[in-house]
């Protein structure tokens, strides 16, 4: 198959690039940007003419519920919304159910997409068995089975001698782990970020101190054993300054932040609205405007979508009680762009940081735009406005804080290996 897009302004951070420019696809593979190569016939154009022609996003935390919550979501529907959003690359959590602590359950993860022929997944695999912090999951039977790293999801690890094992396994064999930094014991029982919304409506709160503890205890571990850490959706003014700090005395350390935190506040849940019922909660605003600078500084490294969907059914009991969640694969690249603007970010820039710097991360061959890399492309409108609906949704988790908000950045066509995935 020879693919010829044109007319496009092409974006690839990895590479310096921000022009307008053809590409040419041979075989699932870009052989060429500008000039056409030699002989070259297409079979297919397509016109991206006032159109961003872009890296395929990739992803850093999203839940496709299989296997064992497919009354939730499926492989398919969350895989069609992740191409519906631009995401040709994603990074699945390991808390599923039946848990990704054996090899075999990952092979048949990574079957099941293969067959899809939709976005590309990443399984992060249980750092311990079971998920319950106890025994060190097989993490080289794990890797050799198809993970790139290996995660708690939102569970945390109470003995830091398990977590000291793993950062010492982890760094001998390079391995990377994710971890959620959450003091287990001070979080217990919260369901919103502890100030004043929380006090207002009765709601258990959750500590910023919650994050800084359990922070602590990562980076202090991961310095003394060399461990490649990534700290998943920060969530606070502290942490972002902690992660400031240890970036400066260790080069292995990374983090990102969810969408959801760098436009939503406390304030947001309003009148216990269960679309804001996160994991992390929702901060104050000096939090939300302490983790916007630090990913203008770069002392955060990427944006994710934290797609989490949830059954309507379980979001229309009382806040406290509703499942944590918000669906967010269609929704990162315009969040991303809302974000941008308001900042006065280049767009390369932000792309940046749901692209090359999310697959970097990762280690996996995408972000980029390389003659000879794979063609996985994300065709957008940056101007295009659309309305949040959940009948515009394909996502089988239609909850989102952001139901009835306008937004600009519209994907036209998702392309994966070179194949046209998504069309709009």
């Amino acid at each position: 198959m020879k693919i010829q897009i044109k007319n496009g302004r092409v974006i690839d951070p990895k590479n310096n690039i921000d022009r307008q420019q053809d590409m040419y696809i041979v075989a699932g593979k870009i052989v060429s940007l500008g000039a056409a190569p030699d002989g070259f016939v297409a079979n297919q154009i397509i016109d991206a003419s006032g159109l961003i022609v872009s890296p395929g996003l990739v992803d850093l935390s999203a839940r496709l519920r299989e296997p064992g919550n497919e009354y939730k979501a499926t492989l398919e529907s969350e895989l069609q919304a992740a191409v519906a959003g631009g995401i040709t690359s994603l990074a699945c959590q390991p808390d599923t159910n039946p848990v990704l602590d054996e090899p075999g359950l990952v092979e048949m993860l990574k079957h099941r997409t293969k067959q899809l022929h939709l976005a590309r997944v990443y399984p992060l695999g249980a750092l311990t068995r079971q998920l319950q912090g106890k025994e060190l999951a097989e993490m080289g039977a794990l890797r050799d089975a198809g993970c790139v790293g290996y995660s708690q999801a939102n569970i945390a690890i109470t003995d830091t001698q398990v977590l000291w094992r793993a950062m010492e396994y982890a760094a001998t064999f390079g391995f990377t782990l994710f971890l959620h930094a959450e003091e287990p014991f001070l979080a217990k029982g919260g369901v919103a970020h502890d100030g004043e919304v929380a006090s207002r409506l009765g709601l258990k709160g959750i500590p910023s101190a919650a994050e800084a503890l359990a922070l602590a205890s990562i980076l202090r571990i991961a310095k003394e054993t060399g461990a490649r850490v990534h700290i998943s959706r920060l969530s606070t003014a502290e942490g972002v300054e902690m992660i400031r700090t240890a970036k400066k005395q260790n080069g292995n350390i990374s983090c990102d932040v969810s969408a959801n935190q760098l436009h939503l506040t406390e304030h947001d849940i309003a009148y216990f609205d269960t679309n804001c019922h996160l994991k992390p909660p929702l901060r104050s605003q000096r939090d939300k405007d302490a983790l916007s600078a630090g990913l203008k500084d770069g002392t955060i490294n990427a944006i994710c979508s934290d797609h989490t969907p949830v059954d309507n059914d379980d979001k229309l009991a009382p806040f406290a009680e509703a499942e944590i969640g918000a669906t967010g694969l269609e929704l990162l690249l315009a969040l991303t762009l809302k974000w941008a603007k308001q900042e006065k970010i280049e767009i390369t820039s932000a792309i940046a940081r749901i692209s090359t710097n999310a697959a970097k991360i990762l280690g996996i061959p995408a972000g980029d735009l390389s003659v000879n890399s794979q063609a996985d492309i994300c065709i957008f409108d940056a101007n295009e406005y659309w309305k949040v609906e959940p009948s515009v949704l394909t996502s089988q988790g239609k909850n989102t804080p952001f139901i009835g908000l306008e937004i600009a950045g519209k994907v036209k066509t998702t392309l994966v290996n070179g194949l046209v995935v998504y069309q709009a």
